[in-house]
């Protein structure tokens, strides 16, 4: 068994939208970039990954995606690296779906991109995080990954309190731990935070369609993949207390860096 302590997984950072609802800030600068408390957006993510002992990140891109690519090139990063005194090697790649389709696959779609190298093995697992989400003590913990490899599941979901701009929530918890498309033990559904771990099985048949690399540029949502899984009892999750922040408006954005 892989030790509890040591052992962590490659990542995926979600960074490909258009980000819509938050334009005007948006039509020149790509979310993951906007400023927020001193720094950009997703640089509160990679922070959070390098610490819990991270060294593989991919990054999709589409809108703006150059601008995202030269933020957190090798210069940048080495620069990150040193400020949390981090000396090993990270290898941070691009999985540029606007360079090489012209526009942004979807979740589901970006990830089939990005996975030969996110988790090349039948078996293989990885961690993935929507690059617009704010939640800086989120602990990308070695012994969540540990546990979820040991599980056999093909997902483990973080769901946080639905937030105004969603009370229907998205999925519950059953009693034994297991995600439930609708009201789980407690009556409530809450909201997926986009922070979870996956393994390389979800996305191939009888959940997924799309061949590994996405060769063909298929766009496709995660929730259906997720909703079947479930279904069958392959999807766990559990609540997060901590902060944490859809930043899909400036309104949002604003309340952040005000210190709401």
């Amino acid at each position: 068994m892989n030790d509890a302590t040591t052992v962590q997984l490659p990542a995926l950072i979600l960074a490909a939208g258009r980000g819509e609802r938050m334009r005007p800030l948006t039509d020149a600068c790509p979310k993951p970039l906007l400023a927020t408390r001193g720094k950009p957006l997703m640089q509160w993510t990679l922070e959070a990954l390098l610490r819990a002992g991270v060294r593989r990140v991919a990054v999709n891109t589409a809108w703006l995606g150059p601008q995202i690519e030269n933020a957190f090139g090798p210069e940048p990063l080495s620069h990150i690296a040193l400020a949390l005194q981090i000396q090993e090697h990270i290898e941070l790649r691009f999985s540029s779906e606007g360079h090489d389709f012209g526009r942004a696959l979807e979740t589901a779609g970006g990830i089939a991109r990005a996975l030969p190298w996110l988790a090349p093995g039948a078996q293989e697992a990885f961690w993935a995080v929507a690059g617009d989400v704010f939640a800086p003590h989120f602990a990308f913990a070695a012994r969540d990954a540990a546990r979820f490899l040991a599980s056999g599941r093909l997902a483990h979901l973080w769901l946080v309190p639905n937030p105004p701009h969603h009370p229907q929530g998205d999925f519950g918890i059953a009693v034994d731990g297991l995600a439930t498309d609708g009201p789980g033990a407690d009556g409530t559904c809450h909201t997926f935070s986009a922070m979870a771990l996956y393994r390389r099985g979800l996305f191939a048949p009888p959940w997924c369609g799309i061949p590994p690399g996405n060769p063909q540029g298929i766009a496709a949502p995660l929730a259906p993949l997720l909703r079947r899984a479930i279904s069958a009892g392959h999807v766990s999750a559990q609540l997060y207390p901590g902060p944490w922040t859809d930043v899909g408006t400036p309104e949002r954005l604003a309340s952040i860096n005000a210190g709401a």
